[in-house]
């Protein structure tokens, strides 16, 4: 119905963790001055709170800037059993 992509390659979830944690330590920092220079704590947890749904909403969804570097997978190797099985069927045939 909807293509929705819903992977991040390493590289970005790297990115998106640095970026939250900028983003949470200066609405920190700024909500702690702020709250001292008011003489309000609930304005700092305000602020904070503010800083935590900003970091959450632009690192939690798989954005296109988290997946530019997506990785590359091996092809998966044939199974030995069933290769050897196969081998065994052509020379059984091949004898006969």
């Amino acid at each position: 119905m909807f293509n929705i992509a819903t992977h991040m390659d390493f590289e970005g979830q790297g990115r998106a963790e640095k970026l939250s944690r900028i983003i949470i330590v200066l609405f920190g920092g700024v909500g702690l001055v702020w709250g001292y220079i008011i003489q309000q704590f609930s304005q700092t947890v305000y602020i904070l709170i503010a800083g935590v749904l900003l970091a959450s909403i632009l690192t939690i969804p798989p954005w296109p800037i988290y997946r530019k570097k997506p990785l590359n997978w091996q092809k998966p190797r044939p199974e030995p059993q069933a290769t050897q099985i196969a081998s065994d069927d052509t020379k059984k045939k091949k004898k006969n």
